[in-house]
């Protein structure tokens, strides 16, 4: 098992890592140059600044078990069909189930934008947001035997 992080824009990449550290499973932060992220305890993957190129690369090396942190419903579906297990940064898991519904909201989100309409940004993040993702992150690593 591996921890795969979509780091561009993540809040909670010290966290993660820091549970990689501690139940000694490896890391890795893929970023592009915009967002350029070290971190010891972790490799970094750094690439071409570009539409989607820090989630393909993460796609392309996620592995059946491995975890994907992302909030990106697009990637975490990508994740998803590899068998991935996939969180956001609230600590909410992607799931076969309801990854189709985050889907069609990306999309009539999208849509509205395209019109010239608005969607309401993310709310300034809590404390425990955090707490909430360090637990479902240390949960995954214990139910795995890590």
């Amino acid at each position: 098992m591996k921890i795969f992080i979509d780091a561009d824009g993540c809040p909670v990449t010290d966290i993660a890592i820091r549970l990689a550290v501690k139940h000694s499973v490896p890391c890795t932060v893929i970023c592009d140059t915009a967002h350029s992220i070290y971190r010891d305890g972790a490799e970094t993957i750094v690439v071409d600044k570009g539409a989607d190129s820090a989630d393909f690369r993460l796609v392309n090396l996620v592995t059946n078990g491995d975890i994907a942190i992302t909030q990106d419903y697009g990637l975490a579906a990508m994740c998803l069909s590899k068998k991935a297990i996939v969180i956001n940064q609230d600590g909410k898991q992607y799931t076969e189930e309801n990854i189709s519904g985050l889907l069609s909201f990306r999309a009539v989100s999208a849509k509205i934008r395209r019109s010239g309409g608005r969607t309401k940004g993310l709310p300034k993040r809590t404390v425990e947001q955090n707490k909430a993702f360090e637990a479902a992150l240390s949960t995954l690593l214990k139910t795995n035997n890590i």
